[in-house]
């Protein structure tokens, strides 16, 4: 049986570990002037090497080498006992496994027994924030007095679980993440050491892979490794992987930006189908749109660890990109890699990411381009009652275009049927007509002269910013609305999806939304309130203010007037409280 790289080629020096210069150093310094603690507390992401410089401590605290800065030596007979894991006094222990209290009062009571072979007998507790509450107890006193030949070496990827009392009696030292330049570096030595044949892409995307941890890229190196002298390709490692091509997240979030849904889902599905994974799918998008956003808050002089090609590539998509979307579309993703996925389903988090992150229309997708909103349908106007001798023409309504200029550059010719209700005679008054654009009666018969000025007038002239505001407009043209706002900002409409026109306050149109968190992203972009007057006005000519409110904790505003009437009509009194 062939042994793991990550254990084959465990550094076997201080100078040999990766990325941990500030931990080695202090270390070794330690050990050259024989001032080595008797606790150690190790903190950082797995495969940093917490466990490996605990071993190489354990080695040089117990080194035969005359000379203190030579230790560890690898050649005396107790380096060698440690290298081979024959080493009778370190002791390492899986809290993992050993939680209890009965386990650590069992240690308690053989540290007190001599070393066999070394100077020190070294006890190693890896994932320490495992153990119970009663065992760190039981571990306290022996933690912070332990026999002289004692020591112990805590590792942990969840510092915060370890008790305070625990870390106050130890050196605590913090392992980082390495970098993706550190990573390959290493790999370009071990597969030089293994005469394993990888393409440079390959290494780099497997390091890439590592996260930060090197025993985690080591993990995947090995993992492609096949036959001796087979050359590792980037296609292989990719297929392997379970990882899309750059060239898949590069498409995939141009299709975002272009609200394209239909190629975005095109592209996940043919990537998918090709054998990536879709986890990994999302992760990479994470990382792409991270090195997007790092890009375009940084401009183009931010280094970057990525080729001048696609460093341009990233900056002219940064330059499409809002920064509140490229934050949430981060958001999205990253949610989507953390979402367990069901065995039946594991594209789903995937696409409800993409989907998610869509701008919604009414309207149908046209791929390649937002979509564009729907034209707005005149209403019919009801049959009019009216004397044979005298028929009223109906107005003749032009077809609406789609608005793309603000409501007083080209009013909308359409008509409410509010207004069409009070341009109808009622059977009372069969000769006259109420005008919605002032207050004084006008006879038919002064009007049938003028039929065709009147079936030409346009709906904004057939509204004068005196009318009052009512909330059945509001709702009846509402969808119009909603269409007339996208093609200003194609964000809006989704977010308008979790309102409705709650209430009218004199001249202010109460808008309530669900949650809290839609209230507030309604309220960031004052653009969103002026949108909705502008096209309140083009649809239904009166001018209003516009508020955002929670509905569940809307309280109406009701005037006293509104209170006296009511109780006028029940047959009750106000009280002044």
């Amino acid at each position: 049986m062939s042994q793991a790289l990550s254990r084959k080629w465990r550094p076997p020096r201080f100078d040999d570990v990766v990325g941990q210069e500030h931990v080695t150093h202090t270390l070794r310094q330690a050990v050259i002037g024989e001032r080595v603690s008797h606790a150690y507390l190790f903190c950082g992401p797995r495969g940093t090497g917490k466990t490996t410089s605990a071993r190489l401590l354990a080695k040089a605290v117990n080194c035969l080498h005359d000379d203190l800065s030579e230790r560890p030596c690898n050649q005396c007979h107790i380096c060698l006992a440690v290298n081979e894991g024959r080493f009778l006094d370190l002791i390492e222990i899986d809290a993992a496994s050993n939680t209890g209290v009965d386990d650590i009062r069992d240690l308690r009571d053989k540290i007190n027994f001599a070393p066999s072979e070394g100077r020190f007998k070294v006890y190693i507790i890896d994932e320490v924030h495992m153990l119970s509450m009663a065992a760190f107890n039981a571990l306290l006193k022996t933690l912070e007095e332990p026999p002289p030949h004692a020591m112990f070496v805590l590792a942990t990827t969840e510092e915060h679980k370890v008790p305070v009392t625990i870390k106050s009696r130890c050196q605590q030292f913090n392992f980082r993440l390495l970098t993706v330049e550190e990573i390959e570096q290493r790999l370009q030595w071990l597969t030089a050491q293994e005469t394993i044949q990888i393409e440079p892409e390959a290494l780099r995307l497997v390091a890439h892979q590592g996260a930060g941890s090197i025993r985690d890229a080591e993990s995947l190196l090995d993992q492609l490794v096949t036959a001796p002298g087979d050359t590792i390709t980037l296609e292989r490692a990719q297929r392997v992987l379970g990882t899309a091509p750059t060239t898949v997240v590069r498409d995939l979030t141009t299709a975002w930006l272009n609200g394209d849904g239909p190629t975005g889902l095109m592209i996940i599905h043919e990537s998918l189908a090709s054998g990536t994974d879709a986890r990994q799918l999302c992760r990479q998008m994470v990382a792409y749109l991270r090195q997007l956003l790092l890009l375009q808050a940084g401009g183009a002089d931010l280094p970057l660890p990525l080729p001048a090609e696609q460093k341009k590539a990233l900056w002219d998509q940064g330059q499409q990109a809002d920064r509140r979307a490229l934050i949430e579309a981060i958001k999205q993703f990253n949610d989507a890699a953390m979402t367990p996925a069901s065995n039946w389903q594991p594209q789903l988090p995937l696409e409800l990411a993409f989907i998610s992150l869509l701008p919604q229309h009414q309207a149908g997708w046209q791929t390649g381009a937002v979509p564009a909103a729907a034209p707005v349908a005149a209403p019919v106007a009801a049959p009019v009652a009216a004397p044979v001798a005298a028929p009223v023409a109906a107005p003749v309504v032009a077809p609406t275009k789609s608005v793309s200029s603000p409501p007083s550059a080209a009013p909308t010719p359409t008509i409410a049927k509010s207004s069409l209700e009070k341009v109808s005679p009622t059977p009372a008054e069969p000769k006259r007509v109420v005008e919605a654009s002032s207050d004084v009666a006008v006879s038919r018969e002064e009007k049938r002269d003028d039929k065709e000025e009147v079936a030409e007038a346009s709906p904004v002239e057939a509204f004068e910013p005196g009318l009052a505001l009512e909330l059945g407009q509001v709702t009846a043209h509402w969808s119009q609305m909603l269409n007339w706002v996208g093609q200003q900002d194609r964000n809006l409409p989704a977010l308008l999806t979790m309102s409705k026109p709650l209430a009218i306050e004199g001249t202010t149109l109460v808008l309530g939304f669900d949650f809290p968190i839609f209230r507030e992203k309604f309220d960031q972009q004052t653009t969103h309130a002026h949108l909705i007057q502008q096209a309140l006005e083009q649809l239904i000519g009166v001018k209003c203010q516009i508020k955002a409110v929670v509905s569940s904790q809307y309280v109406p505003n009701v005037s006293r007037q509104d209170l006296e009437n009511l109780a006028d009509e029940l047959g009750g009194v106000v009280h002044e409280d």
